[in-house]
């Protein structure tokens, strides 16, 4: 696990400095505290941080073949290494190393710029192919790990992270916000693939690779499974089967010559995980868990208990409101502004994690691929409720609704009950983005200032075909229009939702604190299994149960009480934070002049947000996260200067 950065060239004048390259690298030490590296040529530099996990004396990077020709730079793990390895070496391939880097140099010159598709694992990859003056940038398939990119006339700039082009001064590097983008923030909490926050800085979405040549840059998809393809076979062969992926996936992710655990949360997803991991450990599994002090947050009972039934040596943090401290660390990392307020647990959890083991499996992905979501079976009763005669569904979603008293908590059945009525008489896709969002078209605009409603709309304008951030969504619950419509929701999330957010969000909050992640259910093997399942085999409505499969399959790993326990989620208890311990500090930041004076919201609706929520009035928890975690961005990587130290890398004085 690393962090890589770089940039090729066609005019000389336009080529990183070597202070250039040392800032970006710099801006990238906690993705790899153990070693750095660079190469430079008259046309590309490429800059490397290094997190040793395998071949730990012999896995310097930026990493070449024999001759010198083709040099790597790389982010992530190689699962399948040691068999590409045994193909390279049976052509005639020579190879120093013992790691899974110079696989890659190889395999290229084998396969040319498609190389990624014989790969299984999770990546982000830089090869510079120095003799045709050719840049190759690939991502894995679900997108594990995270590499944006920024395509200009005589060059391309490319990093594990934004903060690593933001180390280049802003005459190299403009920051100027994308008004489309932070539409995008607001309606989903992230800004989605391709875009960034930064206008002309873009994500490399999920299997794809690009390559740069000539000045021109040219993307390719290289994996994308049959959406529409539904295998129907007993069940019974589908619960081997799945046994013996899931188990492979977790056998080959284990593979590590540094200490290695895992996150329990007391679900289902991270508990097979462990039992899993347990099986083939060999010894008591290291688990680590997070809880909070309030009950309806709380899994880490749960987590004790899963423990206790694996076996595992378990470890465990409570997250209190002076977890405020966490936040401008929290901003400085996330080089986006991020609204899921899970980070911060996934935060601590990776930092009390970090101090036991380097490397850590989890269960993300779980609840795409086995419907573990609520929002999955709110969605089949929608459908159902669709059908019924009579004007049904219009009496629910209208007088119902409206007779449903607000509820000025998150995380209530009456909350939930009320936001799934006022969906009923929207279409499917307007329906889903409802359900997850927390600023909708109309909350939105009475929130922007006119001015920014004016640039917003020049955007629109500019960009017709990518205006609507609601068209994200439905292009994802379009892939696969012969589906169900359950199906197709969990497609829509492993598309937008899994690498925009949940995957975004463990990288950032792991790689702070130098540690790895793994998720054996990303395994492609795994995901095409999932997909191709009946959605009976997840969920049963009738019985208002979820991941049939999986608790069938994995039942011994599985305790009873976790067996049925409803679904918690990962969630923060921010809406009691924001009406006490934290509600001075929340004022502080959102009705600070320099916060209400970038001119993007109207100051009023801002501050009656604040007191409605306060007040008791309504539940704007998750609407004054974001903002706040807009702002924290602002200040955190557009306003600060960079340090003395950057300046002088970026002006061109090499590090000391």
């Amino acid at each position: 696990m690393c962090g890589i950065c770089g940039a090729a060239w066609t005019d000389a004048g336009a080529g990183l400095t070597d202070g250039q390259l040392d800032a970006m690298i710099a801006r990238l030490e906690h993705r790899g505290p153990d070693d750095l590296g660079s190469y430079r040529d008259a046309h590309a530099s490429l800059g490397f941080r290094r997190l040793s996990i395998l071949d730990l004396p012999g896995g310097h990077q930026p990493m070449s073949n024999e001759d010198g020709s083709v040099w790597v730079a790389f982010n992530g793990e190689i699962y399948n290494f040691p068999s590409l390895r045994n193909r390279l070496e049976a052509r005639g391939h020579s190879l120093r190393s013992a790691g899974d880097t110079e696989v890659i140099s190889h395999l290229y010159e084998d396969e040319g710029p498609g190389f990624a598709r014989l790969l299984r694992g999770m990546f982000a990859i830089a090869v510079w192919d120095a003799p045709r003056r050719r840049l190759v940038l690939a991502r894995d398939r679900l997108g594990q790990k995270p590499l944006v990119y920024r395509l200009e006339a005589d060059r391309l700039l490319f990093a594990s992270e934004l903060k690593a082009l933001l180390a280049l001064p802003g005459s190299e590097l403009p920051r100027e916000l994308d008004p489309l983008a932070l539409d995008r923030y607001l309606t989903f909490g992230y800004v989605p693939h391709p875009r960034t926050i930064l206008r002309g800085v873009y994500k490399l979405p999920p299997a794809h690779y690009a390559v740069w040549h000539d000045g021109r840059l040219e993307l390719h998809r290289y994996w994308e499974p049959d959406w529409e393809l539904e295998e129907r076979r007993p069940a019974l062969e589908d619960e081997d089967r799945l046994r013996a992926t899931l188990e492979a996936a977790v056998r080959e992710q284990m593979a590590a010559d540094v200490p290695l655990g895992a996150f329990l949360s007391g679900g289902i997803d991270s508990t097979i995980i462990v039992g899993l991991m347990q099986k083939h450990a060999g010894h008591r599994v290291k688990t680590f868990s997070i809880g909070f002090d309030d009950p309806a947050f709380d899994e880490s009972g749960y987590a004790r208990m899963a423990a206790e039934h694996l076996g595992t040596e378990h470890h465990a943090f409570v997250v209190r409101p002076e977890a405020w401290e966490t936040l401008p660390g929290l901003a400085r990392h996330f080089d986006e502004p991020f609204a899921d307020s899970s980070a911060l647990p996934t935060w601590h959890v990776s930092r009390l994690t970090r101090e036991h083991v380097t490397v850590a499996l989890t269960g993300d992905a779980g609840d795409e691929l086995f419907g573990g979501y609520d929002r999955y079976r709110a969605v089949a009763l929608a459908e159902f409720v669709a059908k019924l005669p009579g004007g049904v569904g219009r009496w629910l979603g209208g007088p119902v609704a409206r007779a449903v008293p607000a509820s000025s908590r998150a995380k209530t059945r009456l909350r939930s009950a009320k936001r799934w009525l006022e969906a009923l008489g929207l279409p499917p896709a307007d329906r889903y983005l409802r359900w997850m969002t927390s600023f909708d078209e109309a909350t939105r605009a009475g929130l922007y200032a006119d001015d920014f409603l004016d640039t917003l709309s020049r955007a629109a304008e500019a960009d017709p075909d990518d205006a609507d951030p609601a068209d994200v969504l439905r292009r994802a619950l379009g892939v696969a229009p012969g589906r169900d419509p359950v199906t197709q929701a969990m497609i829509a999330d492993l598309i937008t939702y899994l690498p925009g957010d949940l995957l975004v969000k463990v990288d950032i909050a792991s790689m702070a604190h130098g540690l790895e992640c793994r998720g054996p259910f990303l395994d492609h093997r795994v995901v095409e299994l999932a997909l191709a399942m009946p959605v009976g085999r997840k969920l049963r409505l009738r019985r208002g149960r979820s991941k049939v499969i999986l608790k069938r399959a994995f039942a011994e790993l599985l305790p009873p009480a976790i067996r049925t326990r409803p679904k918690m989620g990962f969630g923060v208890p921010i809406d009691r934070w924001f009406r006490g311990e934290l509600k001075d500090e929340l004022r502080d930041v959102l009705l600070d002049p320099s916060c209400l004076g970038r001119g993007l919201f109207r100051p009023e609706a801002v501050e009656e947000m604040i007191a409605e929520h306060g007040e008791g009035r309504r539940d704007h928890a998750y609407r004054l996260w974001a903002l706040l975690m807009l702002e924290l961005w602002f200040r955190h990587h557009i306003d600060a200067a960079p340090s003395p130290t950057e300046a002088g890398l970026a002006a061109g004085r090499p590090i000391s």
